[in-house]
């Protein structure tokens, strides 16, 4: 009874236009993020932070990149590892060639980077569509594995691959605990999801749904599908860059090609396929099935007493993976959003039918 519209006006288009229209979401989403701000840091450990919190907050980020390629313009991308190392590299190669350059200016240089890259391989797209445009981007993926471990100038000639960051700051402030590396990706998480949500709802993003409802008749009614498919790529490469450079900054601290594989990009699109194609909050649900999923096989099973060895967790890791993906593929497309937008709604009619 409590989640009710009732005397809830709009006297305004600015009311009419805002993206939480219920005074209760409102309330309920300030309240999530004065929580994640303020008690998260003080109540949780160190490995809470760095094991769970941390790679859910940067993979959202991804996610968030990604659905907006794939969900929102259609256009399939198997090459988002590849676009996170960009972004990840560039800025580390930032830092060390330029020492005075700040860490936030780092991490979008490296976004910017990832544009350039993003859009030099969306270019494909201009005349590919559904499994060709698949592969053309997973020709990406092999092309900058293959880059960052045989071009010696872009990882300061290592003969690995394998980077490091040194000590890192926020204008003058240390990032160096768990909980300060913690807040620095929540604010780029808040800023990011809030443009993107944003960012759909304007001429733009109307314009890649309706390439991905029907390219042809997008193109009829005067809307340009290279214009259309090529923003959607670099707004998609800047996110995922970004999101590349925080993995490797606050998360890896060190690290090498592999960590932005083919694996990688699975796993970013089993997110969003899981969490809801074409919604920004289903990339959330998504980072947090994947992120979670892995801690409960390790220790629910424990504490009835049948423990899981490491490799029969990632078996059943995968099973459950490719399971849910065509249980959502046939039965929910929009996946778990579209479960969460059905609560809702049962939520604000109860205890009425409908």
């Amino acid at each position: 009874m409590f989640y009710r519209e009732n005397g809830q006006f709009k006297a305004s288009y600015v009311e009419d236009l805002r993206i939480f229209k219920v005074t209760q979401d409102r309330v309920a989403v300030l309240a999530l993020v004065a929580i994640a701000v303020l008690l998260v840091p003080m109540l949780a450990s160190d490995y809470l932070l760095r094991a769970v919190l941390i790679p859910f907050l940067i993979l959202s980020l991804a996610a968030i990149g990604l659905n907006i390629l794939v969900g929102y313009c259609g256009q399939i991308s198997l090459g988002t590892g590849a676009f996170m190392a960009v972004g990840a590299y560039a800025a580390w190669n930032i830092g060390v060639r330029i020492p005075e350059v700040p860490l936030l200016v780092q991490i979008l240089l490296g976004g910017l980077c990832a544009t350039a890259v993003g859009v030099v391989f969306g270019i494909p797209s201009l005349r590919l569509r559904g499994l060709y445009l698949a592969v053309s981007t997973l020709a990406a993926q092999f092309f900058l594995d293959w880059a960052f471990l045989r071009i010696p100038a872009l990882t300061n000639h290592s003969a690995s691959g394998s980077v490091s960051v040194g000590t890192l700051s926020f204008f003058g402030l240390p990032l160096e605990s768990a909980w300060q590396k913690y807040l620095f990706c929540l604010g780029f998480v808040v800023v990011f999801a809030v443009i993107a949500k944003n960012l759909v709802r304007t001429t733009t993003g109307r314009q890649w749904m309706a390439i991905r409802d029907m390219d042809i008749a997008a193109g009829v009614i005067g809307i340009r599908p290279a214009y259309a498919k090529l923003t959607a790529f670099a707004v998609s490469s800047f996110i995922v860059g970004v999101s590349g450079a925080l993995w490797g900054f606050m998360h890896l601290g060190a690290w090498e090609p592999l960590a932005f594989s083919l694996d990688r990009s699975f796993q970013l699109l089993f997110m969003i396929i899981i969490g809801g194609l074409g919604s920004i909050v289903g990339s959330f649900f998504g980072a947090a099935f994947i992120v979670l999923l892995p801690i409960v096989l390790t220790n629910v099973p424990a504490l009835f007493g049948l423990p899981l060895s490491v490799d029969t967790a990632v078996h059943l890791e995968h099973i459950i993976f490719g399971s849910l993906i065509v249980i959502f593929l046939i039965a929910e497309p929009h996946g778990l959003a579209r479960l969460w937008s059905i609560g809702r709604e049962k939520l604000r009619l109860w205890p009425f039918p409908y």
